[in-house]
Formats: C-alpha cells, sequence, structure tokens
C-alpha cells in the first residue's frame, strides 16, 4: 500500500501543486453550533490540526474526517466541540506557525495529521521533524495528549528521502510517546472508488475509513461519557 500510495503521489504532484489552497491568513474551520441567543458553557475541545486532508478539501464539511469523528463522539454521548484546524495546502511549518490559534481553549487531545505537502515538494525531513516537535513540545507542556498521524513521501526525491521521511514520525512517536497512525490514509490511497477524481483527496466513503483509523487510536484518550 505504500508503494500504491507514492505512485499514486508521483501522478499527482502537478496537479496538487497547482492548488494552493486558501492564503496563508484563512482562518481554519471551526465547527460550531448555530447562535441561539443562549450563552452555552466553553465545551472541551478536540483538536485536528493538519492539511487538505483534514480540511476535508471537496467534501461538504459534514463529510471530512473530523466531522465523521464529530458524528461518532455524540452518537457515543461525549461532549466535545470538535475544531477543524486543516489547512488546504499547508506544510508542517505553516501549521506552527498557527498553532497557538489551534490549540485556544480548553483542548483535550489533538490530532497531529501534517506533512503531506512537505514530502510533496521535497522539504528537508529534518525542518519538517523541527516543525513537529514544536507542535509536540507545545503540547506536551500543556499536557494534551495528541494522536500523530504519519504520511507517506512520493518516490520522485529518491529511496532515502522516502526513508528518512517516514522515519521523522516513528521516531517521533516513540520520543514522545504519544498514540500513532503510521499513514493516515492506509486502506484509502491508490483505490479510485475511495477517492475523488484528482486522485489523492478521499471521497465521503474513504473519508470514512480515514476516520476510523483515526478514531482507534483517539477514543482511548478521551474522557468515557457518563
Amino acid at each position: 500500500m505504500r508503494v500504491a500510495f507514492a505512485v499514486l503521489f508521483l501522478v499527482c504532484a502537478t496537479a496538487c501543486q497547482r492548488d494552493p489552497g486558501p492564503p496563508p491568513e484563512t482562518s481554519p474551520k471551526l465547527e460550531v453550533p448555530p447562535a441561539t441567543g443562549v450563552v452555552a458553557a466553553a465545551k472541551p475541545r478536540l483538536v485536528f490540526l493538519g492539511d487538505s486532508l483534514t480540511a476535508g478539501l471537496g467534501l461538504p464539511t459534514d463529510q471530512s474526517y473530523p466531522s465523521v469523528i464529530g458524528k461518532r463522539l455524540r452518537e457515543g454521548g461525549y461532549d466535545y466541540e470538535i475544531v477543524n484546524a486543516g489547512v488546504s495546502g499547508d506544510t508542517s511549518a505553516g501549521g506552527a506557525r498557527r498553532l497557538d490559534w489551534s490549540l485556544d481553549g480548553d483542548v483535550r487531545a489533538l490530532v497531529l495529521a501534517l506533512g503531506a505537502n512537505d514530502g510533496l515538494r521535497g522539504l528537508p525531513t529534518d525542518a519538517m521533524k523541527k516543525n513537529l516537535e514544536l507542535v509536540l513540545d507545545r503540547a506536551k507542556a500543556r499536557n494534551i495528549p495528541v494522536v500523530l498521524a504519519g504520511m507517506e513521501a512520493p518516490p520522485n526525491n529518491g529511496p532515502d528521502y522516502t526513508r528518512d521521511f517516514r522515519k521523522v514520525y516513528a521516531d517521533l512517536a516513540d520520543q514522545y510517546d504519544v498514540r500513532f497512525v503510521p499513514f493516515l490514509l492506509r486502506g484509502v490511497a491508490g483505490n479510485a472508488s475511495l477517492n475523488q477524481s484528482d486522485g489523492i483527496h478521499p471521497n465521503a466513503r474513504g473519508a470514512e475509513i480515514v476516520a476510523a483509523l483515526v478514531w482507534a487510536e483517539l477514543e482511548p484518550l478521551l474522557r468515557r461519557p457518563n
């Protein structure tokens, strides 16, 4: 599956680079209920910090994988606010720059899913690691548990880059002792029936599979509903 995804990334690289996503100042999507005229107490938050895969590019807001997880939470009796801090085109550096906004409020868990665009652009893996460490250090300082979601690099940068890219995630998962999804698109990448026409972003069915992968690592971190 890693090979299939790598080939997919190579085929799609040109098309993906033509879509830079929203400008850097674009605010991440914050999912909140409509106003009712009554000021409700702020809920504890679950933050999803990522790129277009997290933002749900090409999907209705309620079909992104964070929204699917939000539905699971409601059905399970959990009382959390989902913060979708996914921005299309973002690299690990971009995510780190908006970290303070993303971690605003009573954050009870963080899903960190950055790096796909670093790999697509062939950015240095040591820089990516430092950016992800910054996020993980900040979360650790605030006692926020983390689910780290890994990604695969395209093959056009060579096998050494692919190996080093993958190793960044595995090393960070061990270093910070966080819950770990080695490949966010496992079971989805390379399957045309689970992706949109661009061949790289999950469709609604694919987002459900991604949500299940993340949920398996996220759910153990949450306070059980009464």
